[in-house]
C-alpha cells in the first residue's frame, strides 16, 4: 500500500502559551490539502475583542490544485467565515527546450555566415525568464465584506529563491550555462495591487553571488499617500571559506551553481532588514543536528528610550523518520 506524502508541524510560544499546528498531505500528483489551527489562551485576547465576542483561535482549510500552467487555491477560515479563491497562470513553456538534431544544426551552421540585407543584428543582454499573473478574491460572511487583489511576477530561470530555502540543482539544464555556470543572475520582480484598499507594492530580488541575496520592496497607498521602502539581505555562512587570491580575480566571474556537497560547509544564515520606518531587524539561523536555532533582534532607532523593540529565540526540532 502506497503511503501519501504528508507533513506535520507544530509550534508552541512561551510564555504566551499560543499553539500553532499544521497538517498537509498530497491527495494526488496535482492536488494538495492543508489544515492549519491556532489555539490561544483566553487571557491573550485583547479587551476590545472580548467585548465583540472575538476569538483569536481559528482553524483554516486549504486546497491547492497545480498543473504547471495553471494553479488554483481554495481557502476557508472558521473565525470569520471567510472564503477565498486564488488563481495563477504561468506564461511561456514549462517543459525543457528541444535539443537541435544533427540535420537542423548542420542547416543552421551553413546559414550562420549568410545575412539578409534587411536583417538586423541581434541585441545581447537582458533577462530571460517567465511571466506569471495571478488574482485573489475573498468574501467574509461574518463581516459582510469582500476584497480582490491582483499581481504580476517575472522570474528568471532558475528563480531567485534565497539559498536557505532552495539549493539550485546542478542537474537542471535550465540553471546551467555552457560551463556549469549561471548564464544570468537569478532575479524575481513582483508587483501587487489591491484596488479596494488602494495598496500598491513592488519588489525586486536578485542573487548577486553564490551566498548573497538582496531584495528591495516599496509599498504605497493611493488613498492615504503612506509609503514604506524596505531593503533586505541574506548571507549564507560557510565553515571554511577560501581566502586565496585566485578567488578574487580582477574581473567578476559568473555565478556558479553550488552542488549538493557544498551544503555540508554551511553552518548558518544571517538575515538583515531595514526600512524607512527606522525599523532594523537582524537574525542568525543555524542548525544543530535535527534542531534549527534562530536568534533575532528588532530595533527602532527613532526611539531613544527604547531602541530595542524585541529579542527573540526560536528552537525548532524536525524529524524525517
Amino acid at each position: 500500500m502506497d503511503v501519501a506524502d504528508y507533513l506535520l508541524y507544530g509550534r508552541f510560544y512561551l510564555p504566551t502559551g499560543r499553539l500553532d499546528a499544521l497538517y498537509s498531505t498530497r491527495l494526488s500528483p496535482t492536488v494538495q490539502a492543508l489544515v492549519a489551527a491556532i489555539s490561544d489562551p483566553p487571557s491573550n485576547v485583547p479587551a476590545e475583542m472580548r467585548g465583540r465576542g472575538g476569538d483569536v483561535s481559528n482553524i483554516m482549510l486549504n486546497l491547492q490544485h497545480d498543473v504547471g500552467k495553471w494553479c488554483t487555491e481554495y481557502t476557508w477560515s472558521a473565525e470569520d467565515g471567510m472564503w477565498g479563491v486564488r488563481v495563477l497562470h504561468n506564461f511561456g513553456r514549462l517543459g525543457m527546450p528541444i535539443e537541435p538534431t544533427d540535420d537542423t544544426s548542420s542547416i543552421s551552421g551553413s546559414r550562420a555566415g549568410l545575412k539578409r540585407v534587411d536583417e538586423e543584428d541581434a541585441v545581447e543582454g537582458g533577462l530571460k525568464g517567465r511571466v506569471s499573473v495571478g488574482a485573489e478574491l475573498y468574501f467574509s460572511a461574518k463581516e459582510k465584506s469582500a476584497g480582490v487583489s491582483t499581481g504580476i511576477r517575472f522570474t528568471t530561470l532558475p528563480d531567485a529563491t534565497p539559498p536557505s530555502f532552495q539549493v539550485p540543482s546542478s542537474s537542471s539544464p535550465l540553471s546551467l550555462g555552457s560551463k556549469g555556470q549561471l548564464s544570468q543572475p537569478p532575479t524575481t520582480i513582483t508587483a501587487l495591487f489591491n484596488p479596494m484598499l488602494g495598496h500598491i507594492s513592488g519588489a525586486y530580488s536578485a542573487q548577486v553571488s553564490r551566498d548573497l541575496c538582496l531584495s528591495s520592496r516599496f509599498d504605497f497607498n493611493v488613498y492615504s499617500y503612506e509609503s514604506e521602502w524596505t531593503m533586505g539581505a541574506e548571507w549564507w555562512l560557510r565553515r571554511s571559506p577560501s581566502m586565496d587570491s585566485e578567488d578574487f580575480p580582477a574581473t567578476p566571474p559568473k555565478l556558479s551553481v553550488p552542488n549538493l556537497e557544498s551544503r555540508d560547509d554551511v553552518h548558518g544564515v544571517v538575515k538583515a532588514r531595514a526600512s524607512t520606518n527606522n525599523d532594523i531587524s537582524l537574525m542568525w539561523e543555524g542548525r544543530l543536528r535535527n534542531m534549527l536555532i534562530s536568534l533575532g533582534v528588532v530595533s527602532d532607532f527613532s526611539s531613544r528610550s527604547k531602541p530595542i523593540k524585541a529579542i527573540g529565540l526560536e528552537l525548532s526540532y524536525f524529524s524525517s523518520g
